[in-house]
């Protein structure tokens, strides 16, 4: 896997983990210490990516699995491109909801597909530019539906997908937090989220 980089970190995890809110209370927390911050969400983040994002996640939109891996990948390249290295090379911290191993989970390890294409997508499309730490919020899909519920919208098509599905991903994501100990902290996603908050500055202080 490429080698991180220092101030990039990621938030991972299934829909409804309260990756959104923990990131809005990191930048928040940072920017007090005087950092300058870059958030960005995966898919999105630049004009090209947004719309890739309309596409993948309207439900109208019937998507094959090597279709959806190769739009999420070029929403990455873009992003990479045009807003995470850039700022990175500034000295500004970024905090992504979602990167690489989120394509892992869902595409790799929910959808079934082949990791060994995954990840020379990876190196097209990310070059060296990868997370020196992420930090996943471990949740149980009864959870993650409920949240989800409770948030009051539409399901996206992502978001519409099986239990079944789900599981795989979650368990996927747990699996290779832990064949990558030394870049991941799992944190249980369903305690408050200042308890989360707290986890997660706890490793990533030190990391900057």
């Amino acid at each position: 896997m490429i080698q991180g980089r220092p101030g990039f970190f990621s938030l991972e995890g299934v829909d409804g983990s309260g990756k959104t809110t923990q990131l809005a209370l990191l930048a928040d927390r940072l920017r007090t210490m005087g950092r300058e911050v870059v958030t960005v969400r995966e898919p999105g983040g630049t004009p090209v990516s947004d719309k890739i994002r309309q596409l993948i996640l309207s439900p109208e939109n019937p998507i094959v699995p090597s279709a959806e891996l190769l739009l999420f990948s070029a929403a990455r390249a873009q992003l990479v491109a045009q807003v995470i290295q850039p700022a990175l090379e500034a000295g500004k911290v970024v905090l992504a909801d979602r990167f690489g191993w989120s394509t892992l989970a869902y595409q790799g390890y929910g959808r079934g597909m082949d990791f060994g294409p995954i990840r020379e997508l990876f190196r097209i499309a990310c070059g060296d530019v990868w997370p020196l730490h992420s930090f996943l919020l471990d949740l149980p899909i009864h959870s993650m539906r409920d949240r989800l519920a409770a948030g009051g919208r539409p399901a996206d098509r992502m978001e519409s997908e099986s239990a079944p599905f789900f599981e795989r991903v979650r368990l996927g994501y747990l699996s290779i937090a832990a064949e990558n100990p030394d870049r991941f902290t799992v944190i249980d996603g369903g305690q408050a989220a200042e308890t989360v908050q707290q986890a997660i500055l706890s490793k990533l202080l030190p990391l900057l």
